[in-house]
C-alpha cells in the first residue's frame, strides 16, 4: 500500500512530474494507469498511511525511467528507415563538407608519374643550360681569338658574329615554335643540342671570316630550337595552377648556364687555347643532348598516362577537362570555325593561280599564298589571330629593350658615372644581374600560381599572372632609379640595386612567356613561344645602336629616360590583359 500510495503522490504532483512534458497522446495513455492509483489514495489517506519522503523519491526515479523509456521508443517509430541509396548519399555529404576547398588541397600524384616528370623536368633544366653554354662560347672565346695572330680573327670579325647570331636567333625561335607544333618536341630539343655543339666544335678549328658567320648563324638558328620545345614540353607535364612554380624552376636554367659559361669556356680557354674554349661546350651539349632523349617525353601520354591523373594542386579540374577532351572536342570545334574560311580561302587561291589571264606576279603571289596558307589554319593559325598573345608579344619587345639594354650599357655606365675603377669589378658588379634574376623568376612563378590558387572560380588565370608581372614592372622602374640615385663611391648599395633590377626584370621575362603559353591550346605552345621569342629579339636588337646614339646625343640621362619609358608601355600593354582566362578555362565554359 506504501508503494501505490508513493506512485500515485508522484502522479499527481505536476511540478514533480514529466508527465506534462509529454506528447498527449503519452499522457493520456498514462492517465489509465494513474485513475486506479487516485482511488487508493483516497483509501490511504482514510487509514492516516503516509509514506517517507526518500521512498516517495526513489518511486519518482522509477518512474521518470519507465517514461524515458517510453520517449526513445516513440521516437523510434517516428524515425524514418534510410535506404543504402540515402544513407551513402548522406556519407559523400559529409565527405564533400570534409573536403577542404580546392586552393587547400596539396598535389597528389601517383608515385610512378611524379618520377616520370621529374626527369622530363630534369631533361628540360639541364638542356637549357647547356642550350645557354653553347650559346654564350664566343663570348668568353673570343678574347683569346683576337689574340691569337694564327686565329685570323680580328675585333671586326667578333662584331660580325655578334650581330649575325640575334637576328638568326629570333628568326629560328619563331620557325621552331610553329615546326614544334607538328614535331616531336624531344626530338627537336634532343637533335638541336647535339647540332650546336657540332657547330661549336666545328668553330673550334677555325678558318675564314666569312666561314665562321656562317657557322655561328647556324648556332642561332638551332639555339632556337630550345626554350619553344622547352615550354610545350613543360605545360603538358604540369597543370596550371604548379605550372607557374616549375616554369619559374626552369627560367632558372638561363642564370645558371649564364654562371657556368664563363666558369667552363673561362678556364678551358685559358688552360688549354681558345679553341678549347669551343671544344668543351661541344662535348658537354653532346653528352646532354643524349640525356635528353633518354630522359624526355613530350607528354603524360607518351607514357602510359590519359592526360594529367586525378589530384592535380589546387584540384584544377579546368586542365583535367581540357586535357580529356582535347582531341574530341577542341580541334573538331576548330576544324568547324576555319572550314568554311578555307574552303573559300582555297577556291580563290586556286583560281588566281591558274589564271592565265592573269599577270605573272598576280600568279607567283598566288602560288605563294597557296603554299603558305596552311600557316594560317589550325592551332599556328589561332595564335597569330589571338590579340592577347600580340600584346604579350610587344609587352616582350619593350621588357627585352630594358633587359638588354642593361646588360648591354651597365658596365659603361658604372665605370663612367659610379666610380668602378676597372672592367673585371664592373662585371662583377653586372654578375648580380643574374643573381637577382635567378631569384626573381622563381620568386614570380611561386607568387602568381598562389594568386592562382587564391583567386575566385570566375577569375582569369592569364590575368593572375600578368597582375603580378606589372607589380614586378611597378619593381623595375623603382630599381631603375635608384640605380640611377646611388652615389659613386657605394659599392654595396650599388650592388644591392643591380641585383634588385635583375629581380624585376626576370620575373616579367618569366611570366609573359608563361602567359603566352596558357592563352593558346597546347598545340598551339611551340608557336605562341616562338612568336614572342621573334619578337622579344627585335626589341634586343633595338637595345643596340639605337640606345647608342641616345647616349651619344643625351648622356647617360638620356638612357634612363629610354630605359623608364619602355618600362611604361610594359605596364600599359600588360593592363590589357589583367583580366585575361586561359585557353583550359574558355575550354571548360564552352563545354
Amino acid at each position: 500500500m506504501r508503494l501505490r500510495t508513493s506512485r500515485a503522490a508522484a502522479a499527481v504532483l505536476p511540478q514533480r512530474s514529466p508527465l506534462l512534458a509529454m506528447p498527449a497522446r503519452s499522457r493520456s495513455s498514462r492517465g489509465l494507469r494513474v485513475a486506479p492509483r487516485a482511488a487508493s489514495i483516497s483509501s490511504s489517506s482514510s487509514s492516516h498511511h503516509r509514506p517517507s519522503s526518500a521512498a516517495a523519491a526513489a518511486m519518482i526515479t522509477v518512474d521518470e525511467e519507465e517514461m524515458m523509456m517510453e520517449q526513445k521508443q516513440q521516437q523510434k517509430q517516428t524515425t524514418p528507415k534510410m535506404s543504402p541509396e540515402e544513407r551513402a548519399a548522406s556519407l559523400r555529404a559529409l565527405e564533400r563538407a570534409a573536403t577542404p576547398p580546392p586552393h587547400e588541397q596539396s598535389p597528389s600524384y601517383p608515385p610512378e608519374f611524379v618520377a616520370r616528370r621529374w626527369w622530363a623536368f630534369a631533361g628540360i633544366v639541364v638542356g637549357y643550360t647547356a642550350f645557354y653554354v653553347t650559346r654564350s662560347s664566343l663570348t668568353y672565346a673570343a678574347p683569346l681569338m683576337v689574340a691569337d695572330p694564327s686565329s685570323g680573327v680580328t675585333l671586326s670579325t667578333v662584331g660580325a658574329l655578334t650581330s649575325v647570331f640575334p637576328v638568326a636567333y629570333g628568326a629560328s625561335k619563331f620557325a621552331s615554335g610553329v615546326l614544334g607544333s607538328k614535331v616531336s618536341a624531344r626530338l627537336m630539343l634532343s637533335c638541336g643540342l647535339a647540332l650546336t655543339a657540332a657547330v661549336n666544335l666545328a668553330f673550334g678549328f677555325g678558318g675564314p671570316a666569312a666561314w665562321l658567320c656562317a657557322l655561328w648563324a647556324a648556332n642561332g638558328v638551332l639555339q632556337g630550337c630550345g626554350a619553344p620545345t622547352c615550354a610545350s614540353i613543360l605545360t603538358r607535364w604540369y597543370a596550371a595552377k604548379e605550372r607557374g612554380t616549375y616554369w619559374g624552376a626552369w627560367s632558372m636554367s638561363h642564370n645558371l648556364g649564364g654562371f657556368l659559361a664563363p666558369v667552363v669556356v673561362g678556364s678551358a680557354a685559358t688552360a688549354l687555347g681558345w679553341r678549347w674554349g669551343m671544344w668543351a661546350p661541344a662535348v658537354i651539349g653532346a653528352c646532354v643532348a643524349g640525356f635528353i632523349a633518354l630522359a624526355v617525353r613530350d607528354s603524360p601520354g607518351q607514357c602510359g598516362f590519359n592526360g594529367l591523373p586525378e589530384g592535380k594542386a589546387g584540384g584544377s579540374s579546368t586542365q583535367q577537362q581540357q586535357q580529356a577532351k582535347e582531341k574530341t572536342v577542341s580541334q573538331p570545334r576548330l576544324a568547324a570555325d576555319v572550314a568554311a574560311d578555307k574552303s573559300a580561302l582555297s577556291s580563290a587561291i586556286a583560281r588566281a593561280a591558274n589564271d592565265k589571264s592573269a599577270s605573272p606576279i598576280a600568279r607567283l603571289v598566288a602560288s605563294l599564298a597557296r603554299s603558305t596558307s596552311s600557316l594560317t589554319q589550325g592551332p599556328v593559325g589561332a595564335v597569330l589571330r589571338n590579340p592577347l598573345v600580340w600584346a604579350l608579344a610587344f609587352t616582350y619587345f619593350f621588357v627585352y629593350v630594358v633587359r638588354q639594354g642593361v646588360t648591354s650599357w651597365l658596365m659603361f655606365y658604372l665605370m663612367a658615372e659610379k666610380g668602378v675603377a676597372d672592367a673585371t669589378t664592373a662585371a662583377l658588379t653586372v654578375s648580380g644581374l643574374e643573381l637577382g634574376g635567378l631569384c626573381g623568376g622563381a620568386a614570380a612563378g611561386l607568387i602568381s600560381d598562389q594568386a592562382i590558387k587564391r583567386a575566385g572560380p570566375g577569375a582569369g588565370h592569364v590575368g593572375r599572372r600578368v597582375r603580378v608581372c606589372m607589380a614586378y614592372t611597378a619593381g623595375m622602374a623603382v630599381a631603375l632609379l635608384a640605380l640611377k640615385a646611388v652615389p659613386a663611391g657605394q659599392p654595396v648599395l650599388l650592388a644591392a640595386s643591380v641585383a634588385a633590377l635583375g629581380f624585376c626584370i626576370y620575373g616579367p621575362q618569366m611570366l609573359v612567356g608563361l602567359a603566352g603559353a596558357e592563352l593558346v591550346s597546347p598545340a598551339g605552345v611551340g608557336a605562341s613561344q616562338g612568336l614572342l621569342g621573334w619578337i622579344a629579339y627585335l626589341g634586343a636588337a633595338n637595345a643596340g645602336v639605337p640606345i647608342a646614339a641616345i647616349v651619344q646625343r643625351s648622356g647617360w640621362a638620356g638612357f634612363f629616360t629610354a630605359m623608364l619609358s619602355a618600362t611604361a608601355l610594359v605596364m600599359l600593354l600588360l593592363s590589357s590583359a589583367s583580366n585575361a582566362r586561359s585557353y583550359a578555362q574558355k575550354e571548360a565554359k564552352t563545354a
